[in-house]
Order: structure tokens, then sequence, then C-alpha cells
């Protein structure tokens, strides 16, 4: 008999759209989530922020009262589902650590509804239309692994998904696949000229960690536009699911609410190391410098 290690387990992406009302953004999750379970998924992970539109377009102190503490409303209600459908969970979440100190972050919670704890994203970007570093303190628990009981996972959080330490950390933790709960899409001034290019580049370098690191990833993205018009962001969805030799298994529209549901088969991950053995040829007597800002 195998391991739960070895066992192959079946992820569930949700893609959507928000609305102003986070109540009916949480409902909607809920019903996508269990449409996801009923078609098989086993650990489902919903997008970046899924409780609300993506508020950092703009700078509002007023919309800290968005967040939430862990545990919590939204912790609470996706412990009983889970419970309920025996399906593991990462939920992301706008959380409230304290008075004045908030994150971005993923709960994990178990298929019997146990909140197995919490990944706040690291990489906090400040761009036009992305002003998350006046919302956010940067993550400072590391890059956890979480064993759920269909298979052992990690998380990142968009921005997360640029950076290859993030990947290769989360590789190294032993997970079978990391999930990039994510909020990205076009500028309108941006996206005649460069819009196919930055797609394709958020898709190939997050199949390039997956051929990196011999690990599945699945990138979870929402649809539709948010903002003024002319002043918003056209989220490109295109959620997808890659093996680990970069192979896209299963990709979403770039337009419409969609469910991904893939199997992973940590075999095919062990095949792929031994086929390319990154891990042995790594030289970590030599990457201390890694640690600096910058090489003078």
């Amino acid at each position: 008999m195998s391991s739960r290690r070895d066992s192959k387990f079946r992820i569930g992406l949700v893609q959507m759209a928000c609305g102003a009302d986070p109540d009916e953004n949480l409902a909607k999750a809920e019903w996508r989530i269990r449409e996801a379970a009923a078609r098989g998924a086993q650990i489902v992970c919903l997008q970046e922020l899924f409780r609300s539109q993506y508020f950092c377009r703009r700078e509002d102190p007023e919309l800290f009262a968005l967040a939430e503490p862990v545990p919590g409303p939204t912790t609470e209600q996706m412990a009983r589902l889970a419970s309920a459908l025996q399906v593991a969970l990462v939920a992301p979440i706008f959380e409230r650590r304290g008075p004045g100190v908030y994150h971005n972050s993923a709960a994990v919670l178990d298929a019997d509804g146990t909140l197995l704890g919490l990944y706040r994203k690291m990489h906090i970007p400040d761009d036009p239309l992305y002003f998350e570093k006046f919302y956010f303190a940067p993550g400072d628990l590391g890059v956890p692994a979480f064993d759920t009981r269909y298979a052992r996972i990690a998380v990142q959080i968009c921005w997360d998904q640029w950076y290859p330490e993030g990947a290769r950390l989360a590789s190294l933790t032993g997970a079978a696949v990391i999930f990039y709960p994510t909020a990205i899409g076009w500028h309108p001034a941006e996206k005649q000229h460069y819009g196919e290019q930055q797609r394709d580049a958020w898709r190939t370098v997050q199949r390039g960690h997956a051929i990196a690191n011999g690990i599945y990833v699945a990138a979870v993205n929402r649809v539709g536009y948010e903002g003024p018009p002319g002043d918003g962001l056209e989220f490109w969805g295109s959620s997808f699911v890659a093996g680990p030799f970069g192979e896209i298994l299963a990709e979403a529209s770039a337009s419409e609410e969609a469910i991904l549901v893939v199997e992973c088969d940590p075999r095919r991950a062990e095949e792929v190391r031994r086929q390319w053995p990154f891990y042995r040829d790594r030289r970590v007597d030599a990457y201390a410098p890694l640690l600096r800002r910058w090489l003078d």
C-alpha cells in the first residue's frame, strides 16, 4: 500500500468574478467549492482576496474595515464547509492581525475543518492600481508546508509568484503542489501593446517554477473588470495547473468564471526529478551571496 505522500490526489481551482458585497462573494465561493467537490476535488483553492473586489486599486483608510481576524467569520464558515464536504481548503483572507497590523494571507483548512495554519504574503507590490504596501505588512511566517489529509501543500500569493526563491523554499518543504492565489490583470492603457506579453510572462515564470523544482504549480486568478471605466483593472483569469515538467494540464478562460479539477500524482514528480536531478546538483555551499540585496 502506498503512503499518503505517494498517493494521487485531485485539486480544484475556483476562478470567479467578485462583486461589491463581501457576503455575496463568500456565498458564491461556497457554492463553487461545493461544485468542485462534487467533481472530485479534494483540495480546493480560492483566488486572492476572494471576499471583496481588489480594493488595493486606491489608498483608502476606510477599506481596512474589510479585514478580519483569523480565526474569524471567513475561516469559521470555511471550516464548517471543509468538514461537511471532506475537502481541504486554501482560503485567502485580508487578515487583521492587530490594531494597525494587516496581512494579505491564506488560511489552510484540513478536510475535517481544522485550521492548519496561515501563509502571509511575503512580497508586497506598490505599482499603479496595486497599492498593496498601503494595506499589508510583509509576511513573517516564512514558507510553511501544510499536511492536509490528501497531500502536503505550500502556498504563495500573487506577487510572490515572480520570485524563484519562494518557489524553491516551498518545494524544499516537501510539498507536492504550490498554490498561487492571485489577483492580476491588465491596466487599460497597457493591454493593447503589452497585454499578451504580460500574461505570457506570468504563465511562463510559474511554469518555470514547476520545471526548476519538479513540482505541480496551481495559479488561481480572478476575472472581470473592477474600477471606473478607463481607470480600473481587467483581470485576465487564465487560471492553470502545470505539471512537474511545466506541462499545462488545465487552463481556464481569460474572461469567464471557471472551475478546474486536476489529478496530481507525486510519483510523476519523482520520475521528473530522477530524470532532471536539479536537487542533486544544487551547490548549496555557493549560494550565501543570495542573502545580500546586491553584489557590489
